[in-house]
């Protein structure tokens, strides 16, 4: 079951392995985040998450890609920050290459399968 809602049909990629999403819409989303800040905290509350949860969701995907994706260095007198590695940048790319594929407008096949679900009724939005 997602934790997400939608009012309509969409379709959401997921990577997983065991009991790990690897990478999905979230994930994404905060490797985006720290691509734009430069910071695990400043993505993290932009996306309304505590550094602890950003932390736990990078360390999920450092622990499952051949290298880290995201790269910190400490603050001291300089300002610390986090980073895209090389390999995170790769990740988020594919990942959206492949979400572009599973759009509704781009693929003959998602429409296909959309357009065999049963009609929503007002009692179930």
């Amino acid at each position: 079951m997602t934790r997400t809602h939608h009012l309509k049909p969409t379709y959401q990629l997921r990577l997983v392995l065991h009991r790990d999403v690897i990478i999905g819409p979230g994930k994404a989303e905060l490797l985006e985040m720290i691509s734009q800040t430069g910071s695990i905290s400043a993505a993290g509350r932009t996306l309304k998450m505590s550094y602890k949860k950003a932390w736990q969701l990078i360390d999920t995907m450092n622990n499952h890609f051949s290298s880290p994706l995201v790269s910190t260095s400490s603050g001291g007198n300089e300002r610390g920050g986090a980073h895209l590695t090389e390999l995170g940048k790769q990740v988020l790319t594919h990942y959206r290459a492949l979400e572009r594929q599973l759009s509704l407008e781009g693929s003959a096949d998602a429409q296909a399968l959309l357009s065999l679900l049963a009609p929503v009724s007002p009692a179930h939005p």
